[in-house]
């Protein structure tokens, strides 16, 4: 199993993000992986840098392959998101895959259109797909139904596309993907455990790579665990049906904080490195690549027990 560490643009700057990665690689990760935020999900988290501008910067300056889960169709054109597609896999080839998702309000609402009710969301995700999967191979590409395309094309082309995953929280959304993707990201805990996600994403016929994004609290103490997760994680209290639909990070900070049971269902929190690796695994049967989420802000103390304690622990009970 490839074991990856998840950059959070939404909690920590790009500078830092930049150098928690090159810590990654030294400290014996395999691969490496980052969200696209505009807004973070709430004002404690307090970032959000460019990804597509740090994906670059990242993969000159580590050897790791990096993903990065991103929505087009709304902030970004589809067309935009091709093109930016190829350009890195031109640069790094190999190195780069990219999970397309349907997106969330807090991001892509500075459009000023009206967001899409979910199963709209969906439609437009499959023909932005498509769409985006056409770019790729060199075809000009039309579409009249939103987001509306004319007549583009991109003329800087890799030699092959990279992956093009499909981000799915739920097994519905996941069968649905199964006929476009060339994989499956989703992530863990949630309400929908993991195993059920990629097996609709299977048995729809879905091929190609799992990953599973697991967020994770290693500290010294649950006490300090709980009290991290609490301050950087809140908007796991925000129900899961609401979560995608509110604009502000205001409007997730006024929402309750969660009790320690509610973080306990949204975050893998331990104080024991051989516990949470069995708890991961536990979690990540059947994918080929789990990416760790630290929630916490103490980054580069979680790479050096990761690379200390965690990985080993890892590497060993699979």
């Amino acid at each position: 199993m490839i074991v990856g560490y998840h950059a959070s643009h939404e909690q920590f700057g790009p500078d830092l993000l930049r150098d928690c990665v090159i810590a990654a690689e030294r400290a014996g990760f395999d691969a490496a992986m980052c969200s696209d935020h505009l807004a973070p999900w709430g004002a404690r988290q307090g970032e959000s840098g460019f990804a597509w501008a740090w994906l670059g910067a990242v993969l000159q300056a580590t050897s790791l392959p990096l993903g990065v889960v991103t929505a087009p169709g709304y902030r970004y054109h589809p067309a935009v998101i091709a093109q930016a597609v190829a350009t890195v896999e031109l640069m790094f080839p190999g190195r780069f895959w990219a999970a397309l998702g349907s997106g969330e309000a807090v991001n892509e609402h500075v459009t000023a259109l009206p967001w899409p009710a979910k199963p709209d969301r969906d439609r437009a995700w499959e023909a932005t797909a498509r769409s985006i999967r056409e770019l790729l191979r060199g075809q000009v590409v039309t579409a009249l139904d939103p987001p509306r395309i004319d007549r583009a094309r991109v003329w800087s082309l890799p030699p092959s596309p990279p992956p093009l995953l499909a981000a799915a929280v739920s097994p519905a959304t996941a069968a649905r993907a199964a006929g476009w993707a060339d994989g499956l990201i989703t992530v863990a805990p949630q309400p929908d455990p993991p195993e059920r996600v990629l097996a609709a994403f299977r048995d729809a016929g879905g091929r190609g790579r799992a990953v599973l994004q697991v967020h994770v609290c290693l500290a010294e103490s649950e006490s300090l665990a709980l009290a991290a997760a609490r301050d950087q994680w809140r908007h796991s209290a925000v129900s899961a049906d609401r979560v995608w639909d509110l604009a502000l990070p205001e409007e997730f900070d006024a929402h309750p904080a969660p009790d320690d049971d509610a973080l306990r269902s949204a975050v893998v929190i331990d104080t024991d490195a051989g516990r949470l690796a069995e708890r991961i695994l536990d979690l990540a049967r059947g994918f080929d690549e789990v990416q760790l989420h630290q929630v916490a802000r103490d980054q580069l103390a979680f790479i050096d027990r990761a690379g200390s304690d965690l990985l080993p622990a890892l590497r060993s009970a699979a």
